[in-house]
């Protein structure tokens, strides 16, 4: 067995120390999510946390870890009468971000069960983890259908496994830890809502604590047992000051007025639902037991509410994480005759003094959270919504290609909710909520022979394939004889996640400011869509001279909406450039993920002023390449005013694709078009 970094070597990352020990000394707190850059000892914190936790009582020989004072009734192992007692570390379990349905809930010989009625179970990680840790790495890059299940089991603590009428069910309580680079995308909002508590870490800047980071961790590699020798007394300490935590807490009293304040906080801050109070009410209890009083504070209630509302208040996969501390305080004080700094002394380990698990439970966003964006600049009319948008005056165009002419960034228009686009045809790509595609989740559609192990029977097929051999196998009782050759797979369709392509013309063309900030709505829409049906996303932008990749092919669709609110307009207009550069981009991505069917957003008014000598018709062949490859392509309109050229349509046609207008984009729009054409075939009727 390997040795783990020692808990109490980790240096600085005060809250995140402070968020997995309050954990530690009542699970009920719900878990914890880290959320920061690559690089920043997120898992190995985590990792550590697993050696300071008390061993576990179970019943001996017990696949699921009963416990032995209060055995699980409905347990597979079971019933437990009599069973003999034993005793185990605390178990910290991986889940891996590619692992399989079955490898997480557990797999079911389905051969067994139909021939023999015997439901032959193989526990999977939600079994192993129960009464434990179970540690997701990359948690926001976890597969839709295993983030179903992970909420299934916390939600009900327990794991439901059925496999056509054949059902297993067995206890899966643990604590959830994930950690995440948001640069990689966001969680679920259901997923986010399921962890207690939530850190934002990043590297120190202070010289002396890097240096200090290198040089444990090279001691560690050089001779990682004598490393944790070093630091033993330190965790025995920790450990037992967890202890004395644990054994303190049901003491701890929570009065009306802390209780007053938590529900106060979470109203002011708008959080949805109620479990962000419960879980405030159960950090706050812990912080209290961690700093060794039996009565709750104003200080715990103001360090519950910085780890456990930054990810609940959040109102689209835009906003960034963070409490607007002076409200914070304002809230607490006008609900309270405690002021936040009123704190009686915690002791010289209690939180806020450094010491191990110390922190001061003040993520690290700092200072108050950034105030809201209102729209446009001071003195400037705010953009209209997308589409009927009046013509202004275009920037000068420039003497030449390159930056002359440029205009500073403008402001995106609200976004709005779109219309579905999708890629057409059948794909096999992973999970998400866009096309149609052969996934494991779905309705069924037909049945094959398996490859490799059976996961999803095809009960009829099944039942089929075997009947005609029942009398050559010998059958003699009621029970039908079932080979392997005669088990089917069901084959299920649901829906696929994309790869969409946005390629935005930032030309002076563009550069009117009320258009393009129209144009930047609409792309702002189609990004939150996206982050919706679980799609990557891709940036490409073209002015001047040339094109450029803002965005690499990326899960982060935050960052997507970062670089189009960033982008400055001006110049020419090279759409061929900003065509093959897509091409480009969508080449090497068929390499890398050759399942993920692709769909280009061409945002444009059709104008093409670059490139070369005949910059129309190099736009046109650019646009044939990505037709010839088949890759699905939605021009988005954009031309305005009172003479249309119709070129956006052209270049459609040249890509193989369709083309929308802005207002046609707009979800509403669409199904207004559909009442509008319903009430005159109404009309038509009764006239």
């Amino acid at each position: 067995m390997s040795t783990r970094f020692p808990f109490t070597a980790v240096v600085g990352m005060d809250d995140l120390r402070l968020a997995l020990l309050l954990n530690a000394v009542s699970p009920s707190v719900g878990g914890v999510l880290v959320r920061g850059e690559k690089g920043t000892a997120k898992s190995t914190a985590v990792r550590a946390l697993a050696g300071l936790l008390p061993e576990v009582a179970v019943v001996d020989g017990c696949r699921f870890s009963c416990d032995p004072a209060a055995p699980d009734a409905g347990c597979p192992d079971g019933p437990h009468r009599d069973a003999a007692a034993g005793a185990r570390a605390a178990r910290m379990v991986e889940l891996p971000v590619g692992a399989s349905e079955d490898r997480l809930v557990g797999a079911l010989d389905i051969e067994r069960a139909l021939a023999e009625g015997v439901k032959a179970f193989e526990p999977g990680l939600l079994a192993a983890a129960h009464r434990g840790i179970l540690y997701v790495d990359e948690v926001n890059l976890l597969s839709d259908h295993l983030v179903d299940h992970l909420l299934d089991a916390a939600a009900m603590g327990a794991s439901h496994v059925e496999r056509e009428g054949v059902s297993v069910r067995h206890a899966a309580r643990f604590l959830l830890v994930g950690t995440m680079n948001p640069e990689e995308g966001e969680l679920r909002p259901q997923l986010l809502d399921r962890f207690g508590l939530t850190v934002e870490v990043a590297a120190s800047r202070v010289p002396e604590e890097r240096v200090e980071v290198v040089r444990r961790r090279l001691a560690f590699e050089d001779d990682p047992v004598a490393f944790a020798a070093r630091w033993a007394g330190e965790e025995a300490a920790l450990r037992d000051r967890i202890a004395a935590a644990r054994e303190l807490l049901p003491r701890v009293v929570l009065g009306d007025g802390a209780l007053l304040r938590i529900a106060a906080t979470c109203a002011a801050f708008e959080v949805d639902g109620m479990r962000a109070d419960i879980v405030m009410a159960r950090t706050a209890t812990a912080l209290a037991a961690w700093a060794g009083r039996e009565e709750v504070t104003g200080e715990d209630v103001r360090q519950a509410a910085l780890l456990a509302l930054p990810h609940r208040r959040r109102r689209n996969p835009f906003d960034a994480p963070g409490l607007d501390e002076d409200k914070l305080d304002e809230t607490l004080e006008r609900f309270g005759d405690e002021t936040p700094d009123d704190d009686p002394d915690p002791g010289p380990d209690g939180p806020g003094n450094g010491g191990p698990g110390g922190g001061g439970g003040v993520p690290p966003q700092g200072g108050e959270g950034p105030a809201p964006e209102t729209g446009e600049a001071p003195g400037e009319p705010p953009a209209p919504e997308a589409g009927g948008v009046p013509e202004e005056a275009p920037a000068p165009a420039p003497a030449s290609g390159g930056g002359a002419g440029e205009r500073a960034a403008v402001k995106a228009a609200e976004p709005f909710r779109t219309k579905v686009l999708s890629v057409p045809g059948l794909g096999e790509g992973a999970a998400g909520r866009r096309s149609r595609a052969r996934t494991e989740q779905g309705r069924t559609t037909g049945a094959t022979r398996p490859r490799g192990a059976l996961t999803k029977l095809h009960l009829a097929a099944t039942v089929r394939a075997a009947a005609p051999h029942q009398r050559a196998r010998g059958r003699s009782g009621p029970g039908l004889v079932v080979r392997r050759d005669d088990l089917r797979q069901a084959v299920r369709e649901g829906r696929e996640g994309n790869l969409v392509l946005f390629v935005v013309d930032a030309s002076g063309s563009m550069a009117a400011r009320r258009r393009m900030g129209a144009v930047k709505g609409a792309v702002l829409s189609l990004l939150l869509d996206a982050y919706q049906r679980r799609d990557k996303v891709g940036l490409v932008t073209f002015r001047g001279r040339d094109a450029e990749l803002a965005l690499p092919p990326t899960s982060s669709v935050d960052a997507a909406a970062a670089r189009l609110e960033e982008l400055p307009t001006g110049g020419r207009t090279p759409l061929s450039a900003g065509l093959l550069r897509a091409h480009d981009v969508l080449r090497v991505e068929r390499l890398r993920d050759p399942s993920r069917r692709p769909l280009l957003v061409v945002v444009t008014d059709g104008r093409a002023t670059g490139g070369g000598p005949d910059p129309v018709g190099l736009a046109a062949r650019a646009a044939r390449l990505h037709a010839a490859d088949g890759t699905a392509a939605v021009v988005v309109d954009c031309e305005a005013g009172p003479v249309r050229l119709g070129l956006a349509g052209s270049l459609a046609r040249d890509l193989g694709g369709t083309a929308v207008t802005l207002d046609e984009l707009r979800a509403d729009a669409i199904a207004g078009l559909v009442r509008e054409a319903q009430d005159n075939r109404s009309v038509r009727r009764a006239a």
